[in-house]
């Protein structure tokens, strides 16, 4: 366990939204017992409240982290968004304290994969409606209407990590699989990438989403678009809320030209668990709609607990940041007979010939100096002699146009 300048049990994590466990044990065996466990989110006002000694904060999808409370966290050091997104956090705010923000990107991948192909299946088949039917006493056996994946052809807009993880497993059902992306992507197994979405589109017998939501994504799905789409087409979106235009697919369904939807996301979701949820496709035929579910495995929720655990430990431990949205990326080695000096700083000139002025006139034994910057700030770790006067990370503080500088170990 690497020893660093300020002691460990004295790091204060605040986790919020019920963070799995997983993310409290790594935390704990790599000396960080300081720890403090929220089941809910905090609005605004009560995490301004909190914040003010919490080094590290851990949040999932509800938590807004604005730039009033990234004024108030004076010893925030990094934000674990225990989620694939970063939606709820102000970017360019953490961005401008010298917080590094990281995420869990891909660890959810196979529990949303899973859930879409059994949407699809349940969807050809048209379960929702049969169970509903005999959950009621009407005995609803028929084949018309009910088809198997086998010989489909999917089209699965998107072919990043869980797109990707789709085409997969479809294939493994006999379902032929086509796909679009904005940028050339590899097949995996006999997959063909589309070079038009229209093309998906009119090929289709299954479509689903897997787009990160942007203003290129929005309403992607339009009436415009749905017209372009066989009749009797199978819609999933389990992506993000507005890549589909609800109205339009509400109409589409009513005229029976879309067969099947089913939706995991939606624009306009609950703050919290039993607020009431409402969606113009409730109350259709043959629609499923799951509260925003596509990641909510033990398996998913546990990986993510690890991944961003781990991720924060190691800027903690190393000042690395790979993974970070916020703060340059570095990989960083450790070096164990020397110390670590953190300066995040504007990316102005000037500032990195005033921290190699300060080092130069302490004649400091420099045994590492590594820098990435972004457009906003620059971050840099020096590695420098053990015998170096404290005196140096002092004056780095005061250097202009600081906004962090630590000693790390």
């Amino acid at each position: 366990m690497l020893a660093t300048s300020y002691p460990k049990e004295k790091i204060k994590i605040l986790l919020l939204e019920n963070i799995n466990p997983a993310a409290v044990e790594e935390f704990q065996k790599a000396g960080y017992t300081n720890v403090e466990l929220h089941t809910g989110a905090l609005n605004e006002k009560q995490l301004c409240e909190k914040i003010a000694d919490v080094h590290i904060l851990g949040i999932r999808s509800k938590t807004h982290l604005t730039k009033t409370i990234f004024d108030h966290g004076n010893k925030l050091l990094s934000v674990g968004c225990f989620c694939i997104g970063t939606n709820q956090v102000e970017l360019n705010a953490a961005t401008n304290s010298g917080v590094a923000v990281f995420n869990s990107p891909f660890s959810n991948t196979r529990s949303v994969a899973e859930l879409a192909i059994a949407e699809m299946i349940f969807l050809l088949r048209k379960i929702p409606d049969k169970n509903i039917g005999a959950h009621r006493g009407d005995w609803l056996k028929e084949s018309q209407g009910c088809y198997e994946a086998r010989g489909k052809t999917l089209g699965i807009i998107g072919y990043g990590h869980i797109g990707s993880q789709v085409s997969v497993l479809a294939e493994a059902l006999g379902v032929n699989v086509i796909f679009y992306d904005i940028i050339p992507k590899l097949p995996l197994g006999n997959a063909q990438q589309m070079k038009l979405l229209d093309q998906l589109l009119k090929k289709s017998d299954i479509i689903t989403l897997h787009v990160p939501g942007t203003p290129l994504t929005k309403n992607i799905i339009n009436a415009e678009r749905i017209r372009l789409m066989k009749k009797g087409v199978i819609l999933l979106n389990l992506s993000r809320g507005d890549v589909i235009d609800t109205d339009a697919v509400k109409k589409a369904i009513e005229e029976k030209h879309i067969h099947g939807l089913a939706v995991d996301v939606f624009p306009d979701e609950p703050e919290a668990k039993g607020e009431k949820f409402v969606s113009p496709l409730q109350n259709l035929p043959n629609v499923i709609l799951t509260p925003h579910i596509g990641g909510s495995t033990t398996e998913a929720q546990k990986n993510i607990g690890t991944d961003v655990a781990e991720k924060l430990i190691r800027f903690m431990d190393t000042g690395s940041t790979v993974g970070s949205l916020s703060v340059p990326s570095l990989s960083l080695p450790v070096q164990h007979e020397a110390h670590r000096l953190l300066h995040i700083h504007k990316n102005v000139s000037g500032v990195l010939s005033e921290i190699n002025g300060i080092l130069s006139g302490h004649r400091v034994n420099i045994l590492g100096e590594y820098l990435q910057t972004n457009p906003q700030i620059g971050y840099v770790v020096l590695d420098i002699d053990r015998q170096t006067s404290k005196k140096v990370i002092e004056e780095l503080k005061r250097v202009k146009h600081t906004i962090k500088a630590r000693s790390l170990y």
